[in-house]
């Protein structure tokens, strides 16, 4: 049961980890403006007098708040209070039966603060008004979710170690992960500040390779959506800054982990997985050129941010084929 509660955590995480992802690009985050309910009540249905009235003081559905906006904000929620349960579960299993499933109980304790601070990153995403730096780390924090989650399943299973070579692989895979986790914050800033069509051409920018930028202003963190740290309007060229970036980041992180993966593909034991990195990367970086194409076209950007976590998934998968035989499950 702990095993199987383990994977459907992990498979779980994946799909709220997409469903925020809707309901970012959906603009959907201040649906409900409160927290943890919607004007205080459970369900949107309870709460239809005032979210009518937000609407009308909006000036229509086109503002932030509509009934449609909080559903998808509340569903979003349903599923985040869903996994924190069964994390909980998880790490109090995880205590109660360390004996006989013979595994350290503290990736499991880790989990479930991680998720706790999450919670309160949900929080503060609502109460602060979308702000950019809150928004991206409640991204990196699904994702390192979904990443513990995915090397806790794997602990499970006893595998047969890699071939020869991967001692020295192991390093590199190690850098390669980190450099994704890198290029994913790097593609929340472009979403939380709403920068994604700020080059629209490819594979310039503004017709220019370098094109006029605000890197001072586009990167720093503590700020208000849409506003400097001084308070004035975020230009363009920062938006441009930010967007720059990432397209430079992709570059550099899809070269790099395509020859990890090519690497790893001469490693007895790690084709498979060097395969699925090899895939999933002509996956992500078609996505991205499909975001510029079709204007952000809602499914395609949902598909990117989906596919960011099955590259991560992925990269987690190669680094514990790698781990020491020490950090592996006793048969």
């Amino acid at each position: 049961m702990f095993k199987k509660i383990i994977y459907f955590a992990a498979v779980f995480t994946f799909a709220v980890v997409v469903v925020g992802a809707f309901v970012r690009l959906t603009n959907a985050g201040l649906g409900c403006p409160d927290w943890p309910g919607c004007y205080g009540q459970l369900t949107p249905v309870h709460a239809a007098h005032d979210i009518a009235k937000a609407v009308a003081e909006q000036g229509g559905t086109h503002g932030p708040v509509s009934i449609q906006k909080a559903w998808h904000e509340m569903f979003h929620r349903y599923l985040a209070g869903t996994l924190g349960l069964l994390i909980l579960c998880i790490a109090v299993m995880a205590w109660v039966q360390r004996a006989r499933i013979q595994q350290s109980p503290w990736l499991a304790s880790a989990l479930l603060v991680l998720v706790m601070f999450q919670a309160a990153l949900g929080m503060w995403t609502v109460t602060l008004l979308l702000k950019p730096v809150i928004v991206t780390l409640h991204l990196l924090g699904g994702m390192a979710t979904l990443a513990l989650l995915t090397w806790l399943a794997l602990r499970q299973t006893q595998r047969s170690a890699p071939g020869a070579g991967a001692a020295r692989l192991r390093p590199w895979a190690m850098l390669g992960l980190a450099l994704l986790v890198a290029q994913i914050a790097l593609g929340g800033w472009v979403s939380t500040n709403y920068a994604a069509l700020a080059c629209i051409d490819l594979p310039t920018c503004h017709g220019e390779w370098m094109p006029k930028m605000d890197f001072q202003h586009g990167f720093q963190l503590l700020r208000e959506l849409g506003q400097t740290a001084a308070g004035d309007k975020l230009s363009y060229d920062a938006l441009t800054a930010i967007h720059w970036t990432h397209r430079v980041g992709a570059v550099v992180v899809t070269s790099y982990l395509a020859w990890l993966a090519w690497c790893a593909a001469r490693v007895a034991g790690l084709r498979a997985v060097a395969m699925a990195i090899a895939v999933l990367l002509v996956l992500q970086v078609s996505l991205g050129i499909g975001n510029i194409l079709t204007g952000l076209k809602l499914a395609v950007a949902v598909a990117h941010n989906a596919g960011a976590a099955l590259l991560l998934v992925a990269l987690v998968v190669l680094n514990s084929a790698l781990s020491p035989p020490s950090t592996r499950p006793k048969p």
